[in-house]
């Protein structure tokens, strides 16, 4: 399996080579990098397996290496903080190691890819390979994951992002709606403004409005009061349809 880490730290580096090396050694790392230029250009002419990534690097954070790239490797973030838990697995990370790293984090990890049939694939550039199946939402010191079925609707409001379910849970997310509408399946979801995402399942009835908007009538269990941009209308009927 070959092997590419990502990481700023000279130190981090070699102690994570170390224990590869000493728990796997059919891995192995064919280059380090230690920021998100570098990386980007090492990974437009190179493939690997596996990648180890840092999240904070020396020129900016590691997603900026997912928005440029397609990124068909599996990866396992490793980082300082626990605050980029829920972005990192939303990214397609297969775990999330809190530095500095051990061996029994590092073996779970690496078994965890092993056992990994499907290789994520990840795009923050355009239309995902995959669909989202669940997002993941943290609650206090929880990660909760919620499956889409079970999504009614997303919105803004106040500068922050929400999910709100079917059951009438009202979570907030750190993704923006951009990337969430991203990782949706079109046929299930219409982004009907920029402040709101609605579940087709949400959906009871339509009404026409002055000024040529529409107002969504929700099904019985949700409580919503939406309504449908006026230049967006063409495109949520056909939608509809």
């Amino acid at each position: 399996m070959r092997a590419l880490i990502v990481e700023d730290e000279i130190t981090a580096q070699k102690s994570l080579i170390r224990l590869l090396a000493q728990n796997f050694p059919e891995i192995d790392v064919v280059a380090r990098k230690f920021s998100v230029k570098d990386t980007v250009e090492w990974l437009s002419e190179n493939e690997v397996d596996l990648i180890f990534m840092d999240v904070e690097l020396s020129d900016g954070d590691c997603f900026e290496i997912f928005r440029s790239c397609d990124i068909k490797a599996k990866v396992i973030m490793t980082t300082a903080y626990n605050s980029y838990a829920i972005k990192a697995f939303e990214a397609g990370s297969i775990d999330y190691l809190l530095k500095p790293v051990d061996a029994d984090a590092l073996r779970r990890a690496v078994n965890r890819v092993k056992n990994s049939h499907t290789p994520p694939r990840t795009n923050f550039t355009g239309e995902p390979e995959h669909k989202k199946e669940r997002f993941l939402v943290r609650l206090n010191d929880r990660i909760i994951p919620v499956k889409v079925e079970e999504i009614a609707y997303f919105y803004s409001e106040e500068k922050n992002n929400y999910m709100m379910t079917f059951s009438r849970q009202n979570y907030i997310i750190d993704s923006s709606l951009d990337i969430i509408n991203e990782g949706l399946d079109s046929k299930q979801f219409f982004r009907i403004s920029r402040s709101c995402i609605v579940s087709v399942r949400a959906i009871s009835s339509i009404t026409k409005q002055l000024g040529g908007r529409l107002k969504i009538s929700p099904t019985p269990n949700c409580n919503f009061n939406m309504t449908v941009s006026r230049s967006r209308v063409d495109d949520f009927l056909a939608w509809l349809e």
